[in-house]
């Protein structure tokens, strides 16, 4: 079994803050992720820096398979593009540390960074800084990295390059795998939405979304029914309710309801749907696509990841969610 992320290569800067005036300050919208410049993300570096800051290898697809790299027993591989830069080696060497195959693109612009701003409910908000992973293009491609894929797995955010994240899935399906798309954020359903419904409907196997990212996607707040409307679009669905906990469907099939985790403290959702699709992944390729399965897996290692700051938990919690993942 074989899973290979396609995604941004961002280096994240997580911030905690003690109030939410930053996001007034510059028009951000909270829990969404907003694109900047260089001199956007300089401005508000500044303006946080007196803060406690954390800084971890991130980007949504590679999150992802860094979680299922920490649960093993599947084999993990990256395609992403970085700087020549410090800060390109830092996130190449923290996925192969943890056992990720890399199949790392330079670029003689800096690595990119995200600015992860965490308001005090533990909510996020993305202030994203492309940089070198803004410049993977469809030519870089290659076949290399797709040889004995069972799934592909990519991050939403490509979607800002049409050309590009049809490639990849193009490519893709032509080795042979399924594709998986998490929907990545709100804002970039709501911008794509015409493009976004395209990919799902021609290309995409299992779909990813959040409560914002299926309203957004589907025109309904009711996750049940937005579950339902995803479906139709895709071979298996899964609609995010965080605590609310989460419904996924086969097409033609019915919708389960899996229940979050209780009494979690929940520090910083930031990753949380990365680190959720790791597990549910893990459970579909271990478990002959038992999506209810798949869905409770999930459910663990999301509970797990909302009590820390970052995407990043130690060996001993990895192997408290592996010991759970045997109770199912």
């Amino acid at each position: 079994m074989r899973i290979l992320g396609v995604g941004n290569s961002l280096v994240d800067m997580l911030c905690r803050l003690p109030n939410e005036e930053i996001l007034s300050k510059y028009s951000l919208p909270k829990g969404g992720m907003q694109l900047i410049d260089k001199e956007m993300a300089v401005r508000i570096s500044n303006d946080i820096k007196h803060l406690e800051c954390q800084f971890v290898s991130g980007g949504s697809a590679a999150n992802t398979i860094n979680g299922i790299a920490n649960i093993g027993e599947v084999e993990t591989a990256f395609l992403g593009k970085i700087g020549r830069d410090e800060v390109g080696d830092y996130f190449e060497n923290d996925l192969r540390k943890d056992g990720v195959e890399t199949f790392m693109l330079r670029s003689d612009l800096p690595t990119g960074r995200c600015i992860s701003l965490i308001s005090p409910d533990g909510e996020r908000t993305m202030c994203t800084c492309l940089g070198a992973t803004g410049e993977l293009l469809p030519e870089d491609v290659g076949h290399e990295a797709f040889q004995n894929v069972d799934i592909c797995h990519i991050g939403g955010y490509l979607v800002q390059n049409h050309d590009m994240i049809e490639q990849v899935m193009i490519t893709a399906k032509a080795h042979g795998a399924k594709v998986s798309l998490d929907l990545a954020s709100y804002n970039v359903v709501e911008s794509n939405f015409d493009f976004m419904h395209y990919l799902v409907k021609n290309f995409v196997d299992i779909c990813f979304a959040n409560e914002e990212e299926t309203a957004a996607y589907t025109k309904t707040r009711d996750l049940e029914e937005g579950v339902k409307l995803l479906a139709q679009d895709t071979e298996i669905a899964i609609a995010k309710g965080g605590s609310a906990g989460v419904w996924t469907m086969t097409h033609g099939g019915k919708p389960i309801f899996v229940p979050s985790l209780p009494n979690r403290n929940c520090i910083d959702t930031t990753g949380a749907g990365d680190l959720f699709a790791s597990g549910y992944l893990h459970g579909l390729m271990t478990s002959d696509f038992n999506i209810e399965v798949a869905a409770k897996y999930g459910a663990i290692v999301g509970a797990n990841i909302i009590e820390h700051v970052g995407t990043r938990m130690s060996r001993e919690i990895w192997d408290s969610i592996k010991s759970e993942f045997k109770k199912i």
